[in-house]
């Protein structure tokens, strides 16, 4: 059973930065897509960025692109989200997300399993 754990949320004021970690387990997701979602209040949730975890290939939704890293670590069963210059309209509890998949297809939402979530709270 492939469980996901996010930590790291928190708040932080605008033009700051924060790490989001995920750890997984249940699996060897050497064959996985990672993926960072995230939904704030009265919104629907929206795709942020993910990693194959087998070539560490990346894609990230525009807002992001400059400001946001995702990663991983192979011996921690661990991906990050390293997001630098963060802004109020950041903040949104942000969930992580994994499927295994033959061809990388990070923008198809399909994934099949989600952890629980953590919240980030960007201040003006």
């Amino acid at each position: 059973q492939v469980q996901l754990v996010e930590s790291g949320g928190g708040l932080v004021q605008a033009g700051g930065s924060l790490r989001v970690s995920c750890t997984a387990s249940g699996s060897t997701f050497s064959t996985y897509t990672m993926g960072w979602f995230r939904q704030a209040p009265g919104r629907e949730r929206e795709f942020v960025a993910a990693i194959r975890w087998s070539t560490s290939r990346t894609t990230y939704v525009d807002s992001v692109k400059g400001r946001f890293t995702i990663s991983r670590d192979n011996a921690k069963k661990t991906v990050y989200l390293q997001m630098n210059s963060l802004k109020p309209e950041d903040t949104a509890v942000y969930y992580c997300a994994a499927k295994p998949e033959r061809f990388y297809t990070p923008l198809l939402n399909n994934y099949d399993y989600w952890g629980q979530g953590t919240q980030v709270t960007v201040s003006s």
